[in-house]
């Protein structure tokens, strides 16, 4: 190569190789800030798609995690639940042994009555009060469906979901009424339930998706949740009334996500739950007014205590069920994890010499660059 003063071909060699140090080093300082091996897909791009799924996989497995809790959770509310029944069943089984023995007379008989008809009701109250995140979990379900074909409370008028929440053993027809002015009624046999939309939002606009409006009846513990939509004007139906169909249930079914599939055997876990209402239990109708009133009394709450225990047996086990699932889940995560440091997380050990190697390449570079542009100026000695 000729010597000349124009180009410079050792200071461009040094420059290349310096933006290459430079350009390395870069690289290496922004994985050790960021902790990733990976920080864009250049630097590997199989490994930052594998492992993208596998972060993916490792955020939908602890979220099935906190679903797994909560179902343990929620299922434990409602075997609280029966072993509270199962408690006032023993002290009503006590006084159907008592009202059934003779030296009783008819008054005392009523007055043993009198409690017994309170723990009934109280079995009930507990049936329809027991829920999670109000979601109703020990009374059954009562599904509700519009018989006219012409119907006003239906989804495209904005009425996303009637839910009845008490009595299973309601079936048959009812009535549901609109005034126009805010004001909902459910007529369901000789029960008349009433709620109001909430004067913030009784406005004449339309409403937001999820407002819930709450029936109740003074005598009842039973509710009627009435759940609208942006398509119901407040002001826009006026003395409407629709015909409702009630079917009662006497469990209600839960599906819980444990998985991050779509699978319903290898990603979910259903559940049945009873119901341990009076009605649903058999005791809703008994007495203890008289010896044989009791002697039958005495007969449908040991059973009653039977059914309890058997639905408790069948939540106990879903729970541990739940628990395996848990335990499995936290197993995945921690191996689908690893996985997917191999892939994307950095050595922070060897990056860190590695970025120590580039720091001396660029000071070297920096040096050499200077020495080659002095290189024309000792060519100039040349015309001395």
């Amino acid at each position: 190569m000729p010597l000349n003063i124009v180009s410079n071909f050792a200071s461009n060699i040094a420059q290349r190789n310096l933006g290459m140090s430079d350009a390395a080093a870069t690289s290496s300082l922004a994985k050790l800030s960021s902790g990733s091996r990976v920080v864009s897909a250049k630097d590997d791009a199989a490994s930052l798609a594998i492992g993208s799924r596998l972060n993916a996989e490792v955020v939908g497995l602890k979220q099935a995690a906190v679903n797994a809790g909560q179902a343990s959770s929620m299922l434990q509310i409602a075997d609280g639940a029966m072993a509270k029944t199962n408690d006032i069943l023993v002290r009503m089984k006590s006084l159907s042994v008592q009202a059934g023995s003779g030296q009783l007379s008819a008054t005392e008989r009523a007055m043993l009555d009198t409690e017994y008809q309170a723990l009934v009701s109280e079995v009930d109250r507990i049936s329809n009060d027991t829920d999670f995140a109000g979601t109703s979990l020990v009374n059954g379900a009562i599904t509700s469906t519009t018989t006219a074909t012409n119907s006003a409370f239906d989804v495209a008028d904005g009425v996303q979901d009637i839910v009845f929440r008490g009595d299973t053993s309601t079936s048959g027809d009812a009535t549901i009424a609109y005034d126009g002015g805010g004001n909902f009624s459910v007529t369901v046999g000789s029960d008349v339930f009433t709620g109001s939309i909430s004067s913030d939002t009784n406005d004449g606009s339309a409403m937001s998706t999820g407002t819930v409006v709450t029936l109740t009846n003074t005598g009842s513990t039973n509710k009627v949740d009435i759940v609208l939509n942006t398509a119901f004007d407040v002001d826009g139906t006026t003395g409407t009334t629709e015909s409702l169909a009630l079917a009662g249930s006497s469990t209600t079914s839960f599906t819980f996500k444990v998985g991050t599939g779509t699978s319903s055997t290898a990603d979910d876990i259903s559940v049945s739950v009873n119901s341990v209402s009076a009605s649903a239990l058999s005791i809703g109708s008994t007495s203890v007014t008289t010896e044989a009133n009791a002697d039958a009394a005495s007969v449908a709450i040991s059973n009653a205590i039977d059914d309890v225990q058997t639905y408790r047996a069948t939540i106990g086990a879903n729970q541990n069920r739940l628990e395996f699932a848990a335990a499995n889940i936290a197993t995945a995560t921690e191996n689908t994890e690893a996985a997917r440091s191999q892939l994307l997380d950095l050595d922070v050990a060897s990056e860190m010499s590695n970025f120590t190697s580039k720091q001396i390449l660029i000071q070297a570079g920096v040096s050499m660059l200077a020495q080659a542009n002095q290189l024309p100026q000792n060519l100039m000695r040349l015309f001395n």
